[in-house]
């Protein structure tokens, strides 16, 4: 087919800069970016330009701005490219989804799509129109990447060393997950300044509407791989609960370079912005319980940064990713067995499995920790989560050149994903805020 030729619309988010991170083969070096005029607009240029400046391996993208209030109508109308990048405000964002697949554009999605149940509907005839156009549609689902995530699929998916899935129940499931984020962090060797509406639960979606996607999303690619999930008969969402992370005045202007606006002065508390950012769901996955946590903290310790906890309880071994302070703050792998009489057998099919993976993970290896066994991940194996955005955007290119390519299960399970996402929000606004316990080891 012709070279892609990019449009980014309203870049409000940084993740719209790390699609450009690095250059593509067969895609044009000039991008049209559609926005207003504002902070968001010039904090994506400055990122843009700081990989095309870096001194190792710069890239060499070319901009051309339209800056104007009606940013959206004048992209559809001009239509100067062929696929779309929205990574921005997620209010409002499946209308933009829409518009642009109406136009016969390619979309390359940031999460999260919808925030509402109500607009589940949205999300559905979306894809829809993806389909009976031809066009690929896709959500950014960078943790896919991640080679601990990628390594406990594959161990998941081997009854030699897993069984079969633990059922579970709510107050200790089968699967359990904890994502802790930070709100003020570094990206790209620079302050994160985050845009004020970041801090806008209507506008931003709170802690499962935005990193829980990635959560139900390796779950269901983890237990059931190649599988379409039918969110009506597969997925039973049993209870949530939400708690606000408190963030001083002091705090939000350094994070945002501005004051709390008018718009959240309601929500400031005793000096402190309430943000309703963090939340625990329980449901059913074709029977197997799960229980998900999303946090935000205010600001990593030293030497850390965002950290990952995940099991799957088999029937022979659970398999478990762990980033605490044990592990230096990086996520590593590991396999328990479900008793100590299962770990000789357990031992001998890791064996097997891990030669079975040198093919596609050259040097992964295992390392006996007694009651445990540590899967072992060489370096060169390991990519950061900002490179995890030029490999999302080299499978959106590969589907763009041959839409056989992509998987007939993505469309359920993007509806199944956001079917947990938006009604567990729904649950847990029904109660009085609550923390969760955090389960994963400091």
């Amino acid at each position: 087919m012709a070279e892609v030729r990019f449009i980014t619309l309203d870049p409000g988010h940084f993740h719209a800069a790390l699609v450009q991170k690095e250059m593509y083969p067969g895609v044009s070096r000039t991008v049209h970016v559609y926005a207003p005029v504002g902070s968001d607009l010039l904090d994506h240029l400055a990122r843009v330009t700081r990989f095309n400046q870096r001194p190792d391996n710069p890239s060499s993208w070319a901009l051309e701005v339209h800056a104007s209030p009606d940013f959206m109508e004048r992209m559809v109308k001009d239509r100067p490219g062929n696929a779309v990048v929205i990574s921005g405000r997620n209010r409002g964002k499946i209308d933009r989804i829409q518009a642009s697949l109406d136009a016969g554009l390619h979309a390359l999605v940031d999460k999260p799509w919808i925030l509402e149940a109500a607009d589940l509907p949205k999300l559905d005839r979306a894809l829809a129109s993806a389909d009976e156009k031809g066009l690929v549609a896709l959500d950014i689902m960078t943790e896919r990447f991640e080679v601990t995530s990628e390594l406990q699929k594959e161990l998941v998916e081997d009854p030699e060393v897993f069984g079969t899935a633990v059922a579970g129940t709510t107050a200790d499931p089968g699967v359990y997950m904890e994502s802790v984020h930070h709100l003020m962090k570094v990206v790209a060797g620079a302050p994160n300044i985050r845009p004020t509406w970041f801090f806008d639960s209507d506008e931003q979606g709170e802690g499962l509407n935005d990193i829980g996607t990635h959560l139900v999303d390796l779950v269901q690619w983890t237990l059931f791989p190649g599988q379409a999930i039918d969110y009506r008969k597969d997925v039973r969402v049993e209870a949530a609960q939400r708690w606000p992370t408190m963030i001083p005045r002091e705090a939000f202007k350094r994070v945002t370079g501005q004051d709390v606006p008018a718009s959240l002065a309601a929500r400031v508390k005793d000096g402190a912005l309430e943000y309703f950012c963090n939340t625990y769901a329980s449901y059913a996955l074709r029977g197997v319980h799960v229980g998900l946590s999303v946090i935000w903290d205010w600001e990593a310790p030293p030497g850390a940064g965002d950290s990952h906890f995940a099991y799957y309880r088999g029937s022979r071994a659970k398999v478990e990713i762990r980033q605490g302070a044990a592990e230096n703050h990086r996520p590593e792998l590991y396999v328990v067995p479900a008793s100590p009489a299962d770990k000789a057998a357990a031992t001998a099919a890791l064996q097997k499995k891990m030669a079975a993976l040198q093919a596609r993970y050259p040097g992964v290896g295992m390392e006996d920790r007694g009651p445990e066994v540590h899967i072992t991940i060489a370096d060169r194996l390991r990519v950061t989560h900002e490179e995890h955005f030029a490999q999302v955007t080299q499978s959106f290119l590969r589907y763009v050149r041959d839409r056989s390519a992509l998987p007939f299960w993505e469309r359920p399970n993007m509806l199944a994903k956001y079917y947990v996402t938006t009604e567990g929000t729904r649950l847990a606004r029904q109660s009085p805020p609550r923390p969760a316990p955090r389960r994963a080891p400091r």
